[in-house]
């Protein structure tokens, strides 16, 4: 009887290898998958300058509007005849109490630009709305429905462009009567071309896609297709014109104030304060160059945003 010597069974070499390669590129598939939208468009902001520059202006200058009590050394309106006309601090003949200076009523200038922000954030924001609602609403039924709601819609797109903007506003201002509200209701009916002209194009686009067919097929109302699959496709696009109709908005309510018709004294406006101190320019500077420079940094700020927003949400991440 012969006993047979059983040896034990040599390892693969080539199974721990092949073990440790499934298990590399099991770790690697997350890493290896094309970034989602979100996570692009997130690193691209990270490393885009204008974006970042622009709402670092636009997010101070709302921190300064919102704490405006807290940041005024005195009281925008209260006038003193003693220190009319005082230069800035720096200035010969400056006093440390009023830093920037005071105007032609003795009216701390530093206190009135801080609540100035105010004024023109909340003419700017709210002018965008309404522009918003209007041009989107009209540019989305236009672009999805198409026909004589389309033609009628561009009759009376050619019809805003045809108007001339800033005389028609003068004179609905000067008619209904100057208040904040007036304004930015004016401001904001005048200004919705450019919502209507970006979400009629976009919106032609998107209904000619699978999903919306597909929404249709399923037994989705017109009403539904738009809400649920055209309007958040456009969603970004919105935003972008919504920061530069910003800086148009409170351009126009400068332009209106700064023509005797839109924000009434004593209310700090800068446009308002350009205005009042244009007489007295050639030896009291400051009295435009301020608030002419807390104008270029909102609308600068405003403008940088909503180019940044465009570069990192658009699909080639033009930069």
């Amino acid at each position: 009887m012969s006993l047979t010597r059983t040896t034990p069974a040599q390892t693969d070499p080539t199974q721990p290898l092949a073990a440790e390669s499934a298990a590399e590129a099991t770790q690697r598939t997350p890493e290896a998958l094309p970034p989602t939208p979100r996570r692009l468009a997130l690193t691209r902001a990270r490393g885009h300058g204008g974006l970042l520059i622009g709402g670092t202006i636009i997010a101070l200058l709302v921190l300064v509007a919102i704490f405006a009590p807290l940041l005024a050394p005195h009281d925008p309106f209260a006038q003193s005849l003693s220190a009319r006309m005082l230069p800035p601090v720096w200035a010969e003949g400056g006093n440390p109490e009023y830093l920037l200076g005071t105007d032609q009523n003795g009216r701390d200038y530093l206190s009135r630009l801080i609540y100035g922000a105010r004024i023109s954030l909340m003419i700017g924001l709210g002018a965008a709305c309404i522009g918003m609602v209007i041009g989107v609403t009209l540019g989305v039924i236009a672009g999805y429905f198409g026909g004589w709601i389309d033609h009628a819609v561009s009759f009376l797109l050619t019809a805003q462009l045809a108007l001339p903007g800033l005389l028609l506003a003068m004179a609905l201002v000067f008619i209904i009567g100057p208040s904040v509200w007036v304004v930015i209701c004016i401001v904001g009916v005048l200004h919705w071309t450019y919502y209507l002209v970006v979400t009629r194009a976009a919106t032609q686009r998107i209904r000619s896609l699978d999903f919306v067919a597909a929404a249709r097929a399923a037994g989705a109302s017109p009403g539904q297709v738009i809400r649920h699959e055209i309007l958040p496709n456009l969603v970004s696009a919105i935003i972008v014109i919504f920061t530069f109709e910003l800086g148009i908005a409170i351009l126009a309510e400068s332009s209106l104030s700064f023509l005797g018709v839109g924000i009434q004294p004593p209310m700090p406006s800068w446009g308002l304060m350009i205005a009042e101190g244009k007489q007295a320019m050639f030896y009291r500077p400051w009295l435009v160059v301020l608030p002419g420079l807390c104008l270029f940094a909102l609308v600068i700020g405003a403008n940088l945003l909503g180019d940044g927003l465009r570069d990192v949400t658009s699909p080639d991440g033009r930069n």
